[in-house]
């Protein structure tokens, strides 16, 4: 059965679509500020509230997941604040784009922590996976003439979010079939908005790439975010 047959039209509580209008306006105003250059100090501002304020809407949604499931999602989302606010620097330092991919891998591992917490062990992983790798294999194809010292760190990294999103596809079967569409749309989002990332660093920037990616990776938060909390 394709996965997004018989959708729940009642997807999100009210509660969660009030949270949605508030993110959506937070998300907006960190894509002005971060595109409009006499805007571009309150992107200091904008750019960490969004993970900001997941943090603070699964800390209080989400009492009633297990501890560790709870834990690792925390860390998840605080690793993924600490890259956003190791990105804003990249222009003073490489460092700083360094510590900010490794802020993201830990929390992809965060990640792939909670997903294996529900994977459903008889689900076939093969065919996706391996439309993933090709996926993988044309991006890393553009992305390799640019990447000089970075090429272990970038291949590593994207080991590492190929596996997040095969753990999110795994959940399919073993928790609620909303948790799972949106777990899995996020993971989808995720590795959309790292390849725009990518491509507009590595290869040829990319027009309106600012809009693209923090547009692509929001989503994929707040759609982890949900669907972890829709877990039982």
């Amino acid at each position: 059965m394709n996965i997004f047959e018989k959708i729940d039209m009642d997807m999100l509580t009210k509660t969660e679509k009030s949270f949605s209008l508030v993110f959506s306006i937070v998300v907006i105003a960190e894509l002005i500020a971060g595109s409009v250059e006499s805007l571009n100090t309150y992107h200091y501002f904008t750019k960490p509230l969004i993970l900001i304020s997941l943090i603070f809407f699964f800390w209080k949604h989400a009492q009633h997941l297990d501890a560790k499931t709870k834990w690792l999602t925390l860390l998840a989302l605080v690793f993924s604040l600490t890259g956003d606010v190791l990105l804003m620097f990249v222009n003073a330092s490489a460092n700083y784009f360094i510590n900010g991919l490794l802020a993201f891998l830990l929390a992809h591992v965060m990640y792939v922590l909670v997903f294996l917490r529900k994977r459903k062990h008889s689900k076939k992983v093969y065919p996706f996976t391996i439309i993933l790798l090709l996926y993988a294999a044309t991006v890393f194809y553009f992305l390799k003439d640019g990447l000089r010292d970075l090429l272990l760190p970038v291949m590593v990294y994207m080991g590492v979010i190929l596996l997040m999103v095969v753990t999110a596809f795994l959940r399919q079967g073993s928790v609620p079939k909303n948790s799972y569409i949106l777990v899995f749309l996020g993971a989808l989002f995720f590795i959309t908005s790292d390849s725009l990332l990518a491509l507009n660093k590595f290869y040829e920037p990319l027009p309106f790439s600012n809009i693209g990616i923090m547009l692509t990776y929001s989503i994929a938060q707040l759609f982890i975010v949900f669907g972890l909390i829709k877990q039982s």
